[in-house]
């Protein structure tokens, strides 16, 4: 009996010691992983939307909690001013969850620029997603309230309607976050 209780004290201690070496990794690793998601994957979505923006938009962003989760703003300031921000949507594509960036110009609500930024599609087809613009620049101008579909990419329209299902969910945790974006701008300018 003693070499029972020997064995679960023993096995406790060393699930105890490798739990906390586990979080502690996570902990020191989280905010290295953030910023190479940040850098390499989001990054150049970020910049290209938010580009000719006299700041740089990877540093100057700002989180709100919304549904349980943190959502991360990007905030491009143009003439002076925090004028346009940058957030992240997700649509179901034919391979999974397709990830987009999306810019707002907050003056009127317009979409500025739609960048996918990871997705799991077919390499040559839905993949096109991410690599040819013409498909996402049918979004800007559009404003928020009122995201229509755009035309479908050619054998992805899967992909596409994923694209569209994002940016519309996108457009609608905008328009209910909206009081609070331009609360947080506020220290921005």
């Amino acid at each position: 009996m003693q070499d029972m209780i020997k064995m679960i004290v023993v096995l406790v201690v060393l699930g105890s010691v490798s739990g906390g070496l586990l979080a502690a990794t996570k902990d020191w690793t989280s905010p290295k992983i953030e910023y190479q998601q940040l850098t390499f994957v989001k990054g150049p979505a970020i910049k290209s939307i938010l580009d000719g923006a006299s700041n740089d938009p990877i540093v100057d962003r700002f989180k709100i909690t919304h549904d349980g989760q943190d959502a991360s703003f990007f905030v491009g300031i143009f003439n002076g001013e925090p004028s346009a921000v940058a957030f992240e949507g997700t649509g179901k594509g034919f391979g999974g969850d397709i990830g987009l960036m999306m810019g707002v110009n907050l003056a009127d609500d317009s979409i500025i620029g739609v960048g996918v930024t990871t997705h799991s599609e077919t390499p040559g087809i839905g993949s096109k997603a991410k690599s040819d613009p013409s498909f996402t620049n049918q979004f800007k101008g559009m404003k928020m309230n009122a995201v229509e579909p755009v035309d479908a990419m050619s054998g992805a329209t899967v992909t596409s309607d994923g694209v569209n299902a994002g940016v519309t969910a996108a457009g609608e945790m905008y328009q209910r976050l909206k009081p609070q974006i331009l609360d947080k701008l506020q220290a921005f300018k």
